[in-house]
C-alpha cells in the first residue's frame, strides 16, 4: 500500500514523514525543500501478531508494511506548474491513498506561505488544485477516447460518456469519487487515476499536547467520506528519537491517550477497507498480511505464495484470540475453534490461516 503525504508548504509533512519512518526527511522553513518524493517502507505493528507468535513459538515476527511518500508542498496554481506543481501531482497519482496534512498550530517561528493560519482555507487550496489537475487530465483523455469511440466499440463509447459526466462533475467542484465508472468500462477510473477519487485521511497538525481535530475539519472530512485524526508532527518526530518507554512517559505527561502515529497508520490502512490475517508456525515466522475486505481465503493464499493459490486444497482457520486463548493449534483443534474451510471462505479480520496445497 502506497500513501502520499500532501499539504501546503510548512504544513508539517516532512516532520510527519520523519516521525513515521525514522528517516530524516529534509525539513526547512521555506517551501519546496523536498523536491523528489522521499519514500520509506514502515512496518505496521500489530499486537495480535505478537500474541500469536508467542503462543505458537514462532521464530520471528514479520509485520506487514506500508510505504509513505513525502511529496513536496503544493501551492495555488500547482496544476499549472506553480512551484513545480505538475511534477508533484504526478507523484501523487502513483499512490493508493492520500494523507492530507493540515496546519492547525500557530507557531510564529514557522512561516505560513499565505501569511496566516487558516485550516479550512488551506484545505480548499489543496482540493482545488487536485480538482483542476483531474479536470485537465480528464479533458485530455476525453479527446483521445472520443476519436477512438468512432469505431463503435461499446467499452470505448461507455468510457467517452463517463468522461463527459466526470468533466461536468469536476467543473461543478465535485470530486471524481462521486462519478463511478460505467458497467461497460469498469477499468476507466483505474486508467485515469484521478486524484480526487483516492481515499483521503486528513491529519490536523496541532499544538503539542493536543489531540483534537477542529470541528470544521471533522465535518468537512465526513461530508467527503474521509476520516480525520490529530497529532503534533513536531512532537511525534521528537518522540520517535526516544526509547519507547521514554516516549510513552512523555505522552502520559502531556495527557495524550495514544501515539499520534498509531492513529495515522491505523487511519491510513482503514482508507482501503483492508482486513488483516496472520500466518504462523512453530519455529517459523509469524507474519501479518492485508487484503481487501470481502476477499476469500483463496485470494489470501495467493498473497502468501502463488503456488499455494494454484494448488489450493483447503485452509485451517482460527480467530487469533481463540488461538491464543487455547494455547496453540492443538488446543484450538480440541475446542473446535480451528475450522477447515474451502476456497470460498471469506477472510475475517484477525484470522490465522494455514493453507494446505498440492505443489
Amino acid at each position: 500500500m502506497r500513501v502520499g503525504i500532501v499539504g501546503l508548504p510548512n504544513a508539517g509533512k516532512s516532520s510527519l514523514f520523519t516521525a513515521l519512518t525514522g528517516a530524516a526527511a529534509e525539513a526547512a522553513n521555506y517551501p519546496f525543500t523536498t523536491i523528489e518524493p522521499n519514500v520509506a517502507v514502515v512496518p505496521v505493528a500489530d499486537e495480535r501478531l505478537d500474541a500469536v507468535a508467542r503462543t505458537v513459538g514462532s521464530s520471528k515476527v514479520v509485520p506487514d508494511t506500508i510505504a509513505f511518500h513525502d511529496i513536496a508542498g503544493l501551492v495555488a496554481g500547482a496544476h499549472r506548474g506553480e512551484g513545480l506543481g505538475n511534477q508533484f501531482l504526478r507523484n501523487i497519482r502513483e499512490t493508493d491513498a492520500i494523507v492530507h496534512v493540515v496546519r492547525v498550530h500557530d507557531e510564529p517561528n514557522v512561516v505560513h506561505p499565505e501569511g496566516s493560519v487558516d485550516p479550512m482555507r488551506d484545505v480548499e487550496t489543496i482540493e482545488t488544485e487536485l480538482l483542476y489537475a483531474d479536470l485537465e487530465q480528464a479533458e485530455r483523455r476525453r479527446e483521445r477516447v472520443v476519436r477512438a469511440a468512432k469505431t463503435g466499440e461499446p467499452r470505448i463509447v461507455a468510457e467517452a460518456a463517463w468522461l463527459d459526466q466526470l468533466i461536468a462533475a469536476l467543473q461543478a467542484g465535485r470530486p471524481a469519487a462521486t462519478v463511478p465508472p460505467p458497467r461497460d468500462a469498469p477499468d476507466a477510473m483505474a486508467q485515469l487515476q484521478p486524484l480526487t477519487a483516492k481515499p483521503m485521511l486528513f491529519v490536523a497538525n496541532v499544538e503539542e499536547g493536543s489531540d483534537e481535530v477542529p470541528a470544521a475539519l471533522v465535518a468537512h472530512a465526513r461530508s467527503h467520506g474521509a476520516a480525520a485524526v490529530a497529532l503534533s508532527a513536531r512532537l511525534e518526530a521528537e518522540l520517535a528519537e526516544l526509547e519507547p518507554s521514554e516516549a510513552a512517559a512523555m505522552r502520559a505527561d502531556l495527557g495524550l491517550s495514544e501515539s499520534g502515529l498509531a492513529r495515522v497508520v491505523r487511519g491510513a490502512f482503514s482508507l482501503l477497507d483492508l482486513v488483516a490475517f496472520f500466518t504462523a508456525g512453530e519455529d517459523k515466522p509469524a507474519q501479518s498480511w492485508h487484503l481487501c475486505r470481502g476477499l476469500t481465503v483463496w485470494h489470501a493464499a495467493g498473497m502468501v505464495h502463488t503456488d499455494m493459490q494454484r494448488g489450493f486444497v483447503r485452509a485451517e482457520v482460527v480467530p487469533w484470540s481463540e488461538l491464543v486463548d487455547a494455547g496453540g493449534y492443538a488446543g484450538a483443534r480440541d475446542r473446535g475453534t480451528l475450522r477447515v474451510e474451502g476456497r470460498d471462505y471469506v477472510v475475517a479480520d484477525g484470522d490465522v490461516i494455514n493453507v494446505r496445497f498440492t505443489p
